[in-house]
């Protein structure tokens, strides 16, 4: 199985996710939010799929740095999408596409129950 990673390499998440897809023998294609941005199209995909308050990360610095306007952009979909193209940090982190479905964040329990 080939999956969809989508994360930043220098976040302790996403490491600790690499190496449990690596020890399982799980073959991945990494997306680097810093070097390569983030889609509209799949940041509103996974929105309608999970939700904002699962794909935002509002506990990271960058989410606690913007302006209350900023903030509230989040409270729609269209808001939540553009405000998440234009500060990628701020998508919680690793996203993971996969023939099964989506998952948002790492949690070794649920990753083998979706991936093996």
């Amino acid at each position: 199985m080939t999956i969809e990673f989508y994360g930043i390499p220098n976040c302790d998440t996403v490491k600790k996710a690499r190496l449990w897809l690596e020890a399982e023998g799980i073959d991945y294609t990494f997306h680097d939010y810093k070097k390569e941005g983030a889609d509209a199209g799949k940041v509103a995909a996974w929105i309608a799929d999970k939700g904002v308050d699962v794909v935002l990360n509002k506990r990271g610095t960058t989410f606690r740095k913007l302006s209350d306007a900023e903030k509230a952009q989040a409270d729609d979909e269209a808001g939540a999408v553009a405000l998440l193209v234009a500060n990628p940090s701020m998508i919680k982190r690793p996203v993971v596409e996969h023939e099964g479905g989506l998952l948002v964040g790492f949690k070794a329990d649920e990753w083998a129950a979706a991936l093996k």
